[in-house]
């Protein structure tokens, strides 16, 4: 989700006199200190709202899950115990403790390290789960909250109206829906930081004697949270990026500033990408030409395309919302569009009542563009793809962009829009207009209220086996020795990686639930071909059938476990016990108990 501030000038500068004057900060007696209360207490209200959104998570984060996205929760739930590395210097942007020997890039998945990082004592105290279910909360309260105060300070918004505006960049139905396990989407609180430097960069511009040396701070200052973006989450800056830029070009030709105040703009602007630049640079590079790096996406953006007809719905995550709308998006976590119908309808209204307000215009062609790239290369309507090429589809071939999930660009529009409103119901609360003064905010409540979110639906899932929680491990394998969990990790089914990470990932898994170049030609895949043996031990499980076990078997069984470097095998609980337990002691001989499992140790 992504959006901006004013680009190329101060909100004075263009709002109409009625909104200048209501702009300006109150001055009456003993006003500061309630002024500040109720600011504590909106933000307050964020966290409440995230806390109760995530109630489920709480009686027992290691033995609940988000019901709609549980294989995503695992994987983050892994990046989150090796993320405490960071604190132990035993921290690479590759991991060998995943896809054993290979390895994994991490800047080549979604990971969090910034956030991974700084919440590795509780990691390394509570364990990943109780992370992540912070975090689930701490994304959405923060970012409202971060939201909030740009709304108050930048455009100097009233409490009322920066209080609706943030509470719906922080829990709109897009941000609901991709807090269903996708905590690199719902970590933007950076980006409203992002957005005040350029607004005073843009202030420092239109001065006549501009203070260089402030230029320069906030020129660094924005390329320093850019850098931390990156490391929590990519995609996202990636759309803050692209919105600015085409916010920045419709505030500049609506607004025409003279070319000293753009050179002097663009000068702050080169401050920050050259601070990227240095801080980056290494990272970039690793990402992009480092070991288990791709050069291409994993995922299909003409399958990862919004519907159009999904713009009117409303989430099934949301008081006005049911499970029919499901069926306009490609799972529960991309409900990235639902705006509901008479937001929609109002947004558009606004736009033009607004259109001689830079801000708001500018906002509005912004999330229009936006929106319609989301739409992907093909034109889907209520399920049905039309033929018609979508915007999209002039960026199938660019570089890092032609990876992109063009469903989420609609996320851009929530913190357009939510600007947008605030606008709105600034303009209307100084209007000389009663009817103005009523209507707006009725309108907006009534758009609003069928958006509100509920609770994410969560459920029970197993404990991990104490061999793990207890350290036993150790008694088969050393620090970063691999073990082969039986069954092994895979993209569709990455349960054992709930081992390791009960482990903080002191031990290597070989295979995962991770992205890769390991299709054909080095392209990007999600995981790694199976290994003859691989494929032995997950036929027993699928079908229940124990095989014929001959001697090509086991020798291809022992050159398997050589290529992963294997310390052990570990037999852990599954519905297939039985089974999978008969076939390893055709491949290996007879396992030893320990606590709830078998053990081979290395002796192959």
């Amino acid at each position: 989700m992504t959006s901006t501030a004013p680009a190329l000038g101060s909100t004075e500068s263009s709002a109409p006199p009625e909104q200048r004057s209501a702009e300006a900060p109150s001055a009456a007696p003993g006003s500061g200190r309630r002024r500040v209360l109720l600011d504590v207490a909106i933000g307050v209200s964020y966290v409440a709202l995230a806390a109760w959104l995530t109630l489920g998570l709480w009686p027992d984060p290691d033995t609940r899950t988000l019901a709609l996205n549980p294989p995503d929760q695992i994987l983050y739930e892994w990046f989150l115990a090796h993320d405490t590395t960071l604190w132990s210097g035993d921290f690479s942007l590759v991991s060998d403790r995943l896809n054993a020997p290979y390895g994994v890039n991490l800047l080549a998945n979604t990971t969090v390290i910034a956030l991974g990082g700084l919440f590795a004592p509780i990691t390394a105290h509570y364990g990943a789960a109780t992370t992540f279910s912070l975090l689930i909360a701490f994304n959405l309260a923060l970012t409202a909250i971060s939201w909030y105060v740009l709304l108050r300070r930048s455009l100097r918004a009233r409490p009322l109206a920066a209080g609706v505006g943030a509470a719906f960049c922080g829990f709109a139905p897009g941000m609901v829906s991709q807090s269903n396990s996708h905590l690199h989407m719902t970590a933007q609180f950076l980006i409203p930081l992002m957005l005040w430097c350029v607004v005073e960069l843009a202030r420092c511009a239109r001065q006549p004697v501009p203070s260089w040396r402030r230029m320069a701070g906030f020129g660094a200052l924005f390329g320093a949270l850019v850098s931390l973006q990156l490391f929590i989450g990519e995609e996202t800056l990636f759309l803050t990026a692209l919105t600015l830029a085409v916010f920045t070009g419709v505030y500049a030709i609506r607004t025409r500033p003279p070319l000293p105040e753009l050179g002097r703009f663009a000068a702050g602007l080169a401050v920050a990408v050259g601070t990227a630049v240095v801080l980056l640079a290494y990272p970039l590079w690793m990402q992009f030409k480092g070991p288990q790096s791709v050069s291409d996406g994993v995922f299909s953006p003409h399958y990862f395309s919004a519907d159009l007809a999904g713009f009117a719905a409303f989430s099934p995550l949301s008081l006005a919302g049911d499970e029919s709308a499901a069926a306009l998006t490609t799972g529960p976590a991309e409900y990235n569009t639902f705006l509901g119908w008479p937001l929609l309808a109002l947004a558009v209204a606004l736009v033009w009542w607004l259109r001689r307000d830079a801000i708001a215009l500018a906002c509005g062609v912004a999330a229009l563009v936006m929106s319609l790239l989301s739409l992907g290369p093909e034109l889907v309507v209520a399920g049905h793809r039309t033929g018609v090429p979508g915007p999209f589809w002039l960026l199938l071939k660019v570089p890092v962009v032609d990876g992109a999930l063009p469903m989420r660009f609609a996320l851009a529009a929530i913190p357009l829009v939510a600007i947008l409103l605030v606008r709105a119901l600034e303009r209307a609360r100084v209007s000389t207009r009663q009817p103005v003064r009523i209507a707006v905010p009725v309108l907006v409540g009534a758009a609003l209220l069928p958006l509100v979110p509920t609770p994410l639906p969560t459920a029970d899932r197993a404990p991990v086996s104490p061999f793990f929680t207890q350290g036993l491990w150790r008694q088969c394998a050393a620090e970063g020795q691999t073990i082969v969990t039986v069954p092994l990790p895979t993209p569709e089914q990455p349960e054992p990686m709930r081992n390791a990470t009960a482990a903080q990932t002191a031990f290597a898994l070989p295979e995962g639930f991770f992205i890769g170049p390991h299709g054909k030609n080095g392209h990007a895949t999600m995981g790694i071909g199976k290994l003859p043996t691989s494929w032995v031990l997950s036929e027993v499980i699928r079908t229940g059938v124990v095989p014929k076990i001959n001697d090509d078997h086991r020798l291809d069984a022992r050159k398997d476990l050589t290529r992963w470097d294997a310390a052990c095998v570990v037999l852990t609980p599954h519905p297939r016990h039985a089974e999978l337990k008969l076939t390893l002691e055709q491949l290996l001989g007879p396992g030893t108990p320990v606590a709830d499992v078998l053990i081979w140790p290395r002796n192959w």
